[in-house]
């Protein structure tokens, strides 16, 4: 779950909290599984916001070779709250923890930014510029 401000001027997502919740059978480690939920909810934000691979014009040459040219969440960008709940079944056999996390972290983002506009954006990266589109869009 994903709590975010949308500032409908500027079309800047500002995710404000998550909330990540992970059952992967029983847990040996929990602040090591913690400390991986919380990774891959950044990460995933990171994807989800600002990172994209960009192309030279008609052609298959890669244009954002740097991290000058290729945009992620940097040191000293605001980092929400992350509230991390582990399952912790006794019963059941460890399924493993891997990087489960950043995968629903756009679908997260993009639901709360409807909840809070109303409008679904259907491409990643979130830029500003594509929810200014989408907000452009609303009847």
């Amino acid at each position: 779950m994903a709590e975010v401000q949308v500032d409908q001027a500027t079309g800047t997502i500002t995710v404000t909290r998550f909330v990540a919740s992970q059952d992967s059978g029983p847990v040996s480690n929990p602040d090591g599984l913690k400390n991986q939920m919380e990774g891959g909810a950044l990460q995933g934000m990171s994807r989800a916001l600002f990172e994209e691979v960009k192309w030279r014009t008609g052609s298959n040459v890669i244009t954002s070779t740097d991290w000058v040219s290729y945009p992620v969440y940097r040191w000293g960008m605001p980092i929400p709250k992350i509230d991390t709940v582990l399952m912790n079944p006794m019963d059941q056999p460890q399924r493993g923890a891997g990087e489960c996390t950043i995968t629903l972290v756009a679908s997260a983002i993009g639901n709360a930014v409807f909840d809070a506009v109303g409008v679904r954006l259907r491409q990643v990266p979130f830029t500003p510029a594509r929810v200014l589109a989408a907000l452009a869009t609303r009847v």
